[in-house]
C-alpha cells in the first residue's frame, strides 16, 4: 500500500505548519470509499534512547474484524515534538509499514486528530491525503475544541466545536471518559462515528488502535533486547 504523494518531512516548523495550511485543502469530509471490507489501526511509538520512531499496522477483515497482516517498520526520529505537528515526527516510520501490507485498507483509524486540530489537518488527514484513503482520527485527548460532556450510554457522543463542529466526543464505553472522533480525509463526521462504534469490543479504545499501540511497544521491547 504506496502513498499516493510525498514531500519533505525535514523541514522546519514554519515550513511544516505552511506544508499542513497548503494540504488541507485536499481534505475531503464526504464519503468516498465504496464498500468496506478491510479496515486498519496505526501507531507509532517513540524509543528516544535509540533515536527512533516505530510504527505499526494492522489490517482487518471488516465486519468481523479477523486479522489479515500486521506491518512494522522504524525511521530515524528526527523532528521534535510539538503539539499540532505530529505527522511530521510519525509519517515517515508510519509510511514505511504501509508500504509492506499485501493489502489496501479501504479505512484506516490513526490515534490522533482528523480535522480537530487548530489548522484543521491533523495527522489522520496527513495520512489520508498521502494514501488517498478514508482515516478517522480516534484521538484520546482533545487537542482543541469544546463540547458538552455526553450521556454515559456507550454510543452517546455531543458534537465538538472550535467555531464548527470539527468533530465528537463519542462514549465507547458506558461510563468511561469520551475518546475524541474527527474525519480524517474521504468520510463524514457520521460515518466516522458508526465506523469507530463498529469496531469496539468493550473497552475505551476501538480494536484497531488499541492493537496497534500494543503492537509498536512490543516491537520497541523486542528491538532494544536486539540492541538494534
Amino acid at each position: 500500500m504506496k502513498a499516493s504523494r510525498l514531500h519533505r518531512w525535514d523541514v522546519s516548523l514554519a515550513e511544516a505548519r505552511a506544508i499542513q495550511e497548503g494540504l488541507r485543502r485536499e481534505v475531503e469530509l464526504r464519503d468516498r470509499m465504496g464498500k468496506v471490507r478491510t479496515l486498519a489501526g496505526a501507531d507509532a511509538a517513540i524509543d528516544a534512547a535509540r533515536g527512533r520512531i516505530i510504527a505499526g499496522v494492522i489490517l482487518y477483515e471488516f465486519p468481523s474484524m479477523n486479522e489479515l497482516e500486521r506491518t512494522s517498520a522504524e525511521a530515524p526520529l528526527r523532528f521534535p515534538y510539538v503539539p499540532g505537528l505530529l505527522s511530521f515526527r510519525e509519517a515517515p516510520a508510519l509510511l514505511l509499514a504501509f508500504s509492506k501490507l499485501r493489502y489496501d485498507a479501504d479505512v484506516i483509524l490513526f490515534d490522533g486528530q482528523g480535522i480537530a486540530h487548530p489548522r484543521r489537518f491533523g495527522l489522520a488527514c496527513h495520512m489520508g491525503v498521502m494514501l488517498d484513503r478514508a482515516t478517522i482520527g480516534c484521538a484520546k485527548s482533545r487537542l482543541c475544541g469544546a463540547h458538552r460532556e455526553p450521556a454515559a450510554q456507550a454510543g452517546s457522543w455531543t458534537p465538538l466545536r472550535d467555531g464548527d463542529v470539527i468533530g465528537a466526543a463519542l462514549r465507547t464505553r458506558s461510563g468511561v471518559k469520551p475518546v475524541y472522533v474527527s474525519p480524517g480525509h474521504r468520510i463524514s463526521l457520521a460515518r466516522a462515528i458508526d465506523l469507530t462504534l463498529a469496531v469496539c469490543d468493550g473497552t475505551r479504545i476501538p480494536k484497531p488502535t488499541r492493537e496497534a499501540d500494543r503492537y509498536v511497544e512490543e516491537m520497541k521491547r523486542r528491538l532494544r533486547n536486539q540492541g538494534r
